[in-house]
């Protein structure tokens, strides 16, 4: 098949990759478990193999390459905060090496799922759109004018540094009330627990949601909230609101027409949308920004490589470096 790209997704639990067809479809993929604990090179022979095991053809047009940060882009020199062993690795320049000739595009990996959900999933037909995903953090990709928009540093949409809740919880980056401090899976469990939420006490209220894991996770937070959690369902209210919050600040600055909202977060429905909405509609009062959309994204476990592809297969929508 013509014009087909390979795609790599590097995430802290697993490596993915694909071949991707010029339609966004996906030809076929292989997946291996990310090393625990694994240094520089070993994280490399891992991600090497599973190119091997995926065969790719020779008339290969490119790669694309996503990735979490943070990264020098677009040289691609990555030091993704769930790999600890890669610090300033040059991942692009070692794929660019294995497929010589060929061009091999890296960018950030919640990037890539915007970039995927605006090419071909639920943002399709919009031209002002910022992808979301909300899973252990929370970050983001910003479409204007039917283009992806990069920013200086390949940074441009990373919301889940917008402070949603001044004087807040500690984040990560060092300030505080972040977006990703109170809306990312751990730090929305971590805060139920300090309210005194007891994991699955009322699982069996719920039809047995989420009965098999044993630590405190958003996923089993999601199910109390189902079954009727006080506490649970204050925490989803909590994210949702933040979460409404930032997204009417994006709106209100960008103009935008829709929001595209995925990771494992995402997947407690209304649990985590109603009140988002809600908030939504309290703080987007001028009409244009009224007008702007929340669904969830459609594309799933595929998203990351899909996007990845487009790099290469969209370049004039999704690709602005020389």
């Amino acid at each position: 098949m013509a014009d087909l790209v390979l795609a790599v997704d590097i995430g802290g639990t697993k490596f993915a990759a694909g071949l991707v067809g010029p339609d966004g479809e996906l030809v076929s993929s292989a997946r291996a478990t990310t090393p625990p604990d694994g240094d520089a090179e070993s994280l490399w022979e891992a991600l090497d193999a599973l190119l091997d095991g995926l065969g790719a053809p020779e008339d290969v047009t490119g790669v694309g390459i996503g990735c979490g940060g943070p990264m020098t882009w677009p040289s691609g020199e990555v030091s993704p905060l769930n790999i600890t062993g890669w610090r300033g690795f040059p991942l692009r320049e070692r794929i660019a090496a294995r497929f010589p000739g060929l061009p091999v595009r890296i960018h950030n990996d919640a990037i890539c799922l915007a970039i995927a959900e605006h090419w071909r999933g639920a943002g399709q037909g919009s031209d002002n759109m910022l992808g979301m995903v909300v899973s252990t953090g929370v970050g983001g990709g910003l479409i204007l004018g039917g283009r992806l928009i990069d920013g200086g540093t390949g940074n441009a949409g990373h919301i889940g540094h917008v402070v949603v809740e001044p004087e807040g919880t500690p984040c990560r980056c060092g300030s505080r009330g972040c977006l990703e401090a109170i809306a990312r899976g751990p730090g929305l469990a971590e805060w139920a627990l300090e309210q005194g939420w007891t994991p699955g006490a009322r699982a069996d209220e719920g039809e047995g949601l989420y009965q098999e894991a044993a630590t405190a996770t958003a996923r089993r937070l999601a199910g109390d909230a189902a079954a009727g959690d006080p506490i649970a369902l204050a925490a989803m209210t909590r994210a949702g609101r933040a979460l409404g919050l930032a997204i009417a600040s994006a709106t209100n600055l960008c103009d935008l027409d829709v929001v595209t909202v995925g990771g494992g977060l995402s997947q407690a429905g209304p649990l985590l949308f109603d009140p988002l909405e809600k908030t939504l509609r309290e703080h987007t009062r001028m009409d244009f920004a009224g007008r702007v959309r929340v669904v969830p994204a459609s594309l799933g476990q595929d998203a990351g490589l899909i996007g990845a592809a487009a790099l290469v297969l969209a370049a004039d929508r999704y690709w602005s470096p020389a």
